[in-house]
């Protein structure tokens, strides 16, 4: 369960349904209305992708995919001799009622690939990945709570979350 501006998130124990896109958006918005529709329910999904600016933004939302086959050595094999190391986490959180249409929230952290990974918590790329708006450490090297100061679903879901706030007053 997770709260957020007096909200409440619980976990569905329900397949995703996720479509192969270029686009967070039409991934987040297809999982949130198929879901909603499927279980009768209002639902919020979401997907995030590392996208790196000299690699056409790859691997973007297929990140989870690449990070399987190539992981954090992978990438950085690819950026090897590459100076310009720009990247950026975007997360689109996606809100479904079931007789709606989806509602999707963008939120982005732009950093830089580090040379090396570096720290132990966070998932995925984190160890690789060192935000602008940080102090030169990676995500892998924050806590839960530095990390959520300014991270890309920290974003996403608080513009969701104002969102039903906004529109449903208190639920």
């Amino acid at each position: 369960m997770v709260k957020t501006s007096g909200l409440e998130l619980q976990m569905l124990s329900a397949p995703k349904i996720e479509i192969q896109s270029d686009d967070l958006s039409e991934i987040a918005a297809y999982a949130a209305q198929e879901a909603a529709v499927r279980l009768g329910t209002p639902v919020v999904a979401e997907d995030a992708g590392l996208f790196i600016r000299e690699l056409r933004g790859f691997p973007g939302p297929y990140s989870s995919d690449v990070f399987k086959r190539l992981g954090n050595e992978g990438i950085l094999k690819l950026m090897e001799g590459v100076s310009r190391r720009n990247a950026k986490f975007s997360s689109v959180t996606a809100f479904c009622s079931p007789r709606g249409e989806a509602r999707c929230f963008l939120g982005s952290v732009v950093g830089r690939i580090g040379l090396r990974p570096q720290g132990s918590g966070g998932f995925g790329f984190d160890p690789i990945f060192v935000p602008t708006m940080g102090d030169g450490r990676t995500f892998a090297q924050m806590t839960i709570g530095e990390k959520n100061k300014f991270s890309h679903r920290a974003t996403s879901f608080m513009k969701l979350s104002r969102w039903l706030v906004r529109m449903h007053g208190d639920w």
